[in-house]
């Protein structure tokens, strides 16, 4: 528990629903925007089986027009709430608030969201934390340290809702590369999981995989599904670009400890083939799947490992409903269903 006595509950907690936002832009998918749509509309509708889908569209006109496409594809709309706020993007993991709980109350925190430190069209993501905030009557409260706004998004880490957390140092502490916070230690960001999620135990990985544009997400590598088991992806292609990040990460995985101090179980996800498009690989990964309460949606990319991803969270998962979603078009943004959502609690 932090001195403020917040706690970032794990992502298979029960949950009030999932915020996403849906495009209007495409710029993010140049190229792909009319299959994206689509997309995003099979998306909401395996949400919206099982919880509520807070939903940000830009205005009125856009609400509408999706309220049309959602009921083309049978969405149950009773179970989706529109929030009108015009946005830059869509990647709610990162430029959405973190909620997190002090007993029952739920408290949403805004890590002042910078566009991944690398894009300058983002001060309308900025606006996200508070529209949400006032939508679910929660407090926001602005994130600092030692009197300085801390940047950091949700994609780049991952708890177990017990005290430990994982990160990476690619994305935390690289010295001139997408820089969130300059100067910045490890004490230092061990302080802030500590104080405002409720975390005494740091995992830090190395680096992320090829092609990940947000620069080492956590969300593309490694995941918590229960409070003391951990899945991550390998590749054993020793030629590929990522045999060696990825090995580096399971070796630290292996070393690692709980906050209870025993060695967290390790399950090994495969990599699909590399996948470009337009003469770039982009960052396709399993470990990219969203747990709601009843059901985990994972990004699925025409491969032959997609089976055995599919089959390896699902053994993970006993008590939930694993389904495979396709994420070939999904994935030329550079980031897939975690990515795009954020759990609200309950």
């Amino acid at each position: 528990m932090s001195e403020l006595g917040y706690r970032f509950p794990a992502e298979w907690e029960q949950q009030q629903g999932v915020l996403l936002c849906f495009p209007y832009n495409g710029n993010d998918w140049p190229g792909k925007f009319k299959a994206i749509q689509w997309a995003f509309v099979e998306f909401i509708k395996k949400v919206a089986q099982v919880e509520t889908v807070f939903l940000v569209v830009k205005d009125g006109k856009q609400e509408m027009f999706v309220t049309e496409l959602l009921d083309q594809a049978h969405v149950n709309m009773k179970q989706v709430a529109f929030l009108q706020h015009k946005t830059n993007r869509s990647w709610m993991r990162d430029s959405g608030p973190i909620i997190v709980k002090k007993g029952n109350e739920r408290i949403a925190l805004n890590f002042n969201f910078n566009g991944w430190a690398k894009y300058k069209n983002f001060t309308l993501d900025r606006g996200v934390p508070q529209k949400v905030a006032t939508a679910l009557n929660m407090p926001l409260e602005q994130v600092t340290y030692k009197g300085k706004p801390v940047v950091l998004e949700g994609g780049a880490i991952d708890v177990n809702g017990k005290g430990t957390l994982l990160t990476t140092e690619e994305c935390l502490l690289h010295p001139d590369i997408q820089v969130r916070n300059g100067g910045f230690t490890k004490t230092d960001y061990e302080a802030i999981f500590k104080t405002y999620l409720g975390v005494s135990n740091v995992i830090w990985l190395g680096d992320g995989i090829v092609g990940d544009d947000t620069h080492g997400h956590v969300d593309d590598l490694c995941r918590f599904v229960n409070e003391d088991t951990i899945v991550t992806v390998v590749e054993d292609n020793p030629d590929d670009k990522n045999y060696k990040v990825l090995q580096d990460n399971l070796k630290r995985l292996k070393a690692s400890t709980l906050e209870t101090g025993k060695t967290p179980n390790i399950v090994t996800l495969p990599m699909p083939k590399p996948l470009f498009f337009d003469g770039l690989q982009i960052p396709a990964s399993y470990a990219n799947f969203l747990i709601l309460n009843t059901l985990v949606l994972v990004p699925v990319f025409n491969d032959s490992n997609d089976r055995i991803a599919l089959n390896t969270i699902a053994d993970c998962f006993p008590n939930h409903e694993v389904i495979g979603m396709s994420a070939i078009d999904l994935i030329w943004g550079f980031g897939t269903l975690h990515c795009l959502s954020q759990q609200i609690p309950s």
